[in-house]
């Protein structure tokens, strides 16, 4: 396991440079657009789910409490350059707000992890990262998920989401998955136990052992998240052993 040592400041210069290029994608694909990557939605859709998600976060993070915040029932949808500007300005609003939050500041997550505001630039950042390649997928047009941003995205779903039970589906398969990012110095062992997930750290783990793995999964980093996410088919990897254990990382 290699770890990205992100910073506060790497996320939200994530966050500020795919910010403006979905709200240039949805604009271009328009409202009624189909989003290749979530299947039933439409750019409308889309634009509605991550404004909703943004202001959630950015009236959330600052209140200093660990519980969650109520979850209010979604408004009326706005015309189509109403819902623009919304979106806009709740990205905004977001990279300010987690900008003046200490990361220790106490916040209110999702995961068993520690409740602090640190979790949400990274989250916030492939939170729109993903959906930048969404909106541009449904403009014809998707560019791959910068390298280091997208290794980190790999590890967050393997050291927080599957943790945190949120899988696509449950599963009974037992083994060892070898994932590797061929476009950057990072590779990953996952041993699968049923529901269970553990993340291997292969920088204490001695040469004389072996891992066994049963499916080893090779790809760039952007293709490795969009995978494991659910934007691109997992034989869209160069994928060795069973493709049922790698299909089985599969976050929802």
């Amino acid at each position: 396991m290699n770890r990205l040592h992100a910073t506060k400041d790497f996320w939200l210069a994530a966050l500020r440079a795919d910010g403006p290029a979905l709200q240039n994608a949805v604009t271009e694909a328009g409202p009624d657009a189909a989003v290749p990557g979530c299947p039933g939605w439409t750019v409308a859709d889309l634009v509605e789910h991550l404004s909703a998600v943004l202001h959630r976060v950015r009236e959330s993070a600052p209140r200093g409490v660990t519980t969650a915040p109520e979850r209010p029932p979604l408004p009326p949808r706005p015309e189509w350059s109403e819902a623009l500007e919304g979106l806009r300005r709740e990205m905004t609003g977001t990279i300010e707000t987690l900008d003046a939050l200490d990361p220790e500041f106490p916040a209110w997550t999702w995961p068993a992890q520690a409740k602090k505001a640190g979790f949400w630039p990274r989250r916030m950042a492939h939170e729109v990262s993903v959906h930048r390649w969404d909106a541009e997928a449904a403009a014809g047009r998707p560019q791959p998920i910068e390298t280091k941003l997208a290794a980190d995205g790999v590890m967050e779903i393997l050291d927080t989401w599957l943790p945190a039970g949120r899988r696509f589906e449950s599963t009974e398969f037992q083994g060892v998955v070898h994932l590797t990012a061929t476009d950057a110095a990072y590779e990953w062992f996952v041993r699968l136990r049923g529901t269970g997930v553990a993340l291997l750290d292969t920088g204490t783990i001695l040469d004389t052992d072996d891992h066994h793995p049963r499916a080893e999964a090779t790809g760039t980093a952007s293709d490795l998240q969009l995978a494991l996410m659910g934007r691109r088919p997992i034989e869209a990897l160069a994928i060795t052993g069973d493709p049922r254990l790698v299909q089985a990382l599969h976050a929802a």
